[in-house]
């Protein structure tokens, strides 16, 4: 089977945790703030903070913006499940902004309209959160425009966005947002097998997150309520989890990371052979804004099935009895069976329901040979 993503590992990603693995500090040792550092000095922002995951760090992000109940936090309804939780575990209510038909992000028009309606019922977003799917971009400078007539805050979920660019400015820059998010899940763009990052140009914030992501927990003692009893002293100033990332992760982080740009640069050869040769009569092949720099985390195509004589199912089980392990990136987070009972209507997010109608993931990843994406062009090719 022909994954549509996996981890690449290489003997120097391996040679990176055995050295951990031989040293005295397996979880809060050196490589955790090595790799935050890496990272934060790559994307041009000021602090970095890695977690255990990118689910922990949405979470993390929203407690630090003051996320609460009462509050109400806006999403795209097509991303992993996590961009809208976050926002639950808060105490917040979430809702959700359809998508632009051509770059599947969320929409700046139905986002626009959306906020003058909220305004007017006196129930404005406290947090929206763009997901930059597949690993391009949103329109961020529209969204922040917005963000300053409307009074909301943006946190970045760029898990699929490590090494992308908008307006040739690095994902992860902050430029445009309060936070930005990172994911370093296997199938991810680099791995630390799982992980995550929120990046801010806020001290403010990412002390916040800082203590949050370790129990609340502090030994600094300009933050203490009283002098300490001696060396051994912390304080738990505030209500954490432990979130924290191993060094063990952060290693293969920091190794992955060297090879960063040229996991995307092989995305893009991949994506380049995609677009020449797939068939225009059965598939509708993903479309880049020219603003931006995708990192190709998915590769993204949605079948013409008008003129096709198979419906979506019936192609995605072909594909999979054919050997090709394609994927649906993803199924609207409001049809959920959580998410349902919550009152959200199909009828909001038309774009949505005719995006997840006829989506297929495509394999995309490093090592993905030439023939194997040779195979999976004929295949997609052959459908009648």
């Amino acid at each position: 089977m022909i994954p549509y993503g996996r981890q690449s590992i290489s003997d120097r990603d391996i040679q990176a945790v055995v050295e951990v693995l031989k040293s005295d500090y397996l979880t809060q040792g050196p490589a955790v703030p090595q790799f935050e550092h890496a990272i934060a000095q790559y994307c041009g922002v000021k602090y970095a903070v890695a977690v255990n995951s990118a689910t922990s760090a949405l979470h993390i992000a929203c407690l630090a913006l003051g996320v609460t109940k009462g509050d109400i936090v806006w999403t795209s309804p097509i991303t992993f499940v996590a961009s809208a939780n976050c926002a639950l575990y808060c105490g917040a209510e979430v809702d959700f902004v359809d998508i632009d038909p051509n770059t599947y992000n969320i929409s700046v028009i139905q986002l626009k309209n959306k906020l003058e309606l909220a305004e007017k019922a006196g129930k404005l977003p406290k947090v929206v959160i763009p997901v930059h799917l597949a690993g391009q971009s949103c329109d961020m400078e529209a969204i922040q425009a917005l963000a300053n007539q409307y009074g909301f805050k943006i946190i970045e979920d760029a898990s699929h966005a490590i090494g992308a660019k908008y307006n040739n400015q690095p994902i992860g820059s902050c430029k445009f947002s309060d936070i930005t998010i990172f994911s370093f899940h296997p199938v991810k763009i680099i791995t630390t097998g799982e992980g995550g990052m929120a990046l801010t140009n806020n001290a403010e914030i990412a002390d916040h997150m800082q203590l949050l992501r370790s129990h609340g927990i502090t030994r600094d003692t300009k933050k203490m309520t009283q002098q300490p009893d001696g060396s051994w002293y912390y304080q738990q100033i505030g209500l954490g989890f432990n979130y924290r990332m191993t060094d063990i992760q952060a290693a293969l982080g920091l190794s992955q990371f060297n090879r960063l740009d040229a996991f995307v640069a092989q995305r893009h050869s991949i994506v380049e052979s995609y677009q020449l040769q797939l068939s225009e009569k059965v598939v509708i092949k993903p479309w880049q804004h020219p603003d931006t720099y995708s990192a190709y985390h998915l590769y993204i195509v949605q079948l013409k099935l008008e003129s096709l004589q198979t419906s979506h199912q019936q192609a995605f089980e072909h594909l999979r009895a054919s050997g090709i392990g394609v994927n649906l990136h993803y199924i609207p987070i409001y049809k959920q069976p959580y998410y349902q009972v919550l009152g959200y209507r199909e009828s909001d997010f038309p774009n949505a329901e005719q995006y997840y109608a006829r989506a297929i993931s495509l394999p995309i990843h490093p090592d993905l040979t030439p023939e194997q994406q040779e195979k999976v062009i004929q295949i997609i090719n052959d459908f009648k």
